[in-house]
This record gives structure tokens, sequence and C-alpha cells, in this order.
């Protein structure tokens, strides 16, 4: 890179950061961060766990945010020094060093600004995540658990918790079906990008003839929530059964009915959850569940009333093929919404997702 284009880089940099500080109204942020620290330090703090993990995670959210954006300030006026000292004279190697970390500093903004495209509402709420295998047995359940083992670790990659609500296993392998909740601040906003149909094409390990098989399991993304919506729900429209709880491979979780089903009568949704011990605390994550779900279900149907509105021909819900997994005759995973390819599958499987959600949240504001 010539002097020329490092200053034009630089140039631009100062820019997008003048564009961010501008937009992310710091001061603002820095008095909310101080009195959530005053909160933090209440005798009473820790009476109501689920509300004060909430003030935590907007607390800490808000710090990272300001000071990402100091430091990344304080790398670019570095930076400028740096430039200044090249331009004085000649030093090829210092040079380098700078074109290096410009463009280290350019990647960091790059996902700095993909984060604060997450501000539709409840994109910074934990997320219900929920797998169904499509027909096929075997071989589409043995796909729900590779997808399970994806997400999974591209949870924990960002540091969030991942728990097991609901899991019902397969027959011989796999799962029939699984709901995680993944807490973390942004988890709705970042996994949306993953609701639809995600396609499998492969050899198949269980069939003896080693034909290649396609695979099909839905996954669908709800935000988890506590009281920030009003949904009502009338008692006499929930049947609420009980059953005892099994975890992977089928052993028991506990010897008593704890795990919970609640079925919303009027619009047929079904919401389980066996993930604690106690009848009462599982009922409680069903009850956010079944809440979490009817929101989603009024929010598509505002989406498809919209659509009909503007005469726009584009299917919604769960049933759209959003990804394809190629594993043979090629290795491929393409996004059939942004066309981002990645031919490593195996490091996609792994949990490196950020480029199909990154593509998939900047077509959203295009």
């Amino acid at each position: 890179m010539e002097l020329a284009e490092i200053r034009n880089e630089l140039e631009k940099t100062a820019k997008r950061l003048a564009g961010f500080r501008g937009s992310l109204d710091l001061e603002n942020k820095e008095a909310k961060i101080a009195s959530l620290d005053d909160e933090m330090q209440h005798p009473d703090f820790w009476n109501d766990q689920n509300a004060a993990q909430m003030v935590i995670s907007e607390s800490n959210a808000l710090k990272d945010q300001v000071h990402v954006f100091y430091d990344m300030f304080e790398t670019f006026e570095n930076l400028e020094l740096t430039y200044e000292l090249v331009k004085e004279e000649s030093d090829a190697e210092l040079q380098a060093e700078l074109e290096d970390e410009l463009l280290q500093l350019t990647a960091r903004l790059d996902q700095f600004e993909l984060e604060q495209l997450l501000s539709e509402p409840y994109d910074k709420n934990n997320a219900i995540l929920e797998l169904h295998p499509g027909a096929g047995g075997t071989e589409s359940q043995d796909w729900g658990s590779m997808l399970l083992r994806m997400y999974t670790r591209w949870a924990e990659k960002r540091g969030f918790k991942v728990e097991t609500l609901d899991y019902l296993a397969g027959d011989e392998a796999g799962i029939k079906s699984v709901t995680l909740g993944i807490r973390g601040h942004n988890a709705y906003g970042y996994l949306k990008a993953e609701k639809g149909v995600h396609r499998l094409v492969r050899i198949s390990p269980f069939d003896a003839s080693g034909r290649r098989h396609t695979s099909f399991v839905s996954c669908e993304v709800m935000p988890e929530f506590n009281d920030e919506i009003e949904i009502d729900i009338r008692s006499e429209d929930l049947k609420v059964d009980t059953y005892r709880a099994s975890g992977a491979g089928g052993q028991h979780i506990n010897k008593t009915d704890s795990a919970i089903r609640i079925t919303h009568i009027p619009t047929g949704i079904v919401v389980t959850c066996q993930s604690e011990r106690s009848q009462i605390k599982n009922r409680e994550h069903a009850m956010k569940m079944l809440k979490s779900k009817l929101y989603q279900r009024e929010i598509e149907e505002k989406e498809k009333r919209l659509l009909e509105i503007r005469g726009e021909q584009k299917e919604i819900g769960w049933g759209s093929q959003i990804r394809s997994y190629v594993f043979h005759p090629y290795s491929m995973v393409k996004d059939h919404r942004t066309n981002t390819e990645i031919g490593n599958v195996h490091a996609v499987m792994d949990g490196e997702l950020d480029p199909f959600i990154d593509a998939y949240l900047r077509s959203r504001i295009q």
C-alpha cells in the first residue's frame, strides 16, 4: 500500500469514527452507566435475580460499547502519529506495521458497525431457539443434532450461556426436537438471522449403499421476554400436562413428573420445558416461551399483511429454505438469501456462522 492510499484509508476511518461519535450519544450512555452502577450498589439489588441480571447485562453492554469506541479512537490517533513518522522518514518496516494495524482497525470498525445495526425491538434480548427435523427419520434427526452442536459452539465462542430447555432424543440417533435458551446481550438480534429451514446434502452414514441423502431441519428463533410486553393469556385457553423429564440418550433427569407441556388452545401452539427439577420453574419457563411464540406469531401476521398490501410475493414463516450445507459431491455452505458462500463446511459446523449473520443483517438495511 502506497502512502497516498494509507492517507486515504485514514481519512475514511476518521469519517467513520466521527459518524459513530455523533450517533452513539456517548455523554448520555456514560450517565446511564453511572445510574446503573448506583442501582447495583443498592442493598435490595439481588432480591429479584432476573431483574438484577438484566441490569448487569445492560450495564456491561453499555460499558463495552463506550470502551470499544474510545479504544478504537485511541488506536486511530496512534496510527495518525505513525503515519506522520513514516511520511517524514521512510521506514519500510514501520510502514508495514502501520498497514497491518490499519487493516485490524478497519475490521474492528466493521464489527462495531454490525453491532449498531441491532437496534430493532428486542434485538438485545436473550433468544429461544428450537430445532425440528423434517421427514426422513434417523437421517434428519442426526442432522438436527449436528445443528444443535453448531449453534452451541457458536454461542459459546461469543460468550453466551446455553441452557437446554427441552430435549427429545431420536429413535436411533440425533434428536426429534430441542429447545435452547441462549442468553447474552443481542443473542436474539444475531440469531434471528438463522430462522428458517436448513438443508443438508451428504453421503449418509446410515445408508449401507453409500447413497447421497438430503435432509431438512427447521430452526425457529424467538426473543425471550420477562415483563417487557403485555400479552393476555387466559388460563381457560391453556391445557397443561406434566410428564417425566428425560435427557439425551434417554436417561431420566429425575424421577418425578416435573416436565411441563402447555398447549394454547386457540392457536394450537405447544411449548414444553424440562430443564428444571421443579415443576413450578418449568412452568414459568414454558409460559415465557409461550409468550414469545405468541408475540412472534403476531409480528409475522403483521408482516404478511404489509406484504399483501404492497403486492410483494415473499414467503413468510418457517417453511422457507435459507441455507444449504453440502458435504458431497463438493464442500460448500451457501445462504440463499444473501448468496454468501463458504467452502469450509467443517468450520461452519464448528460454529463459524458470523459471515452469514453479518451478510443477513446488512442486507436488511439496504
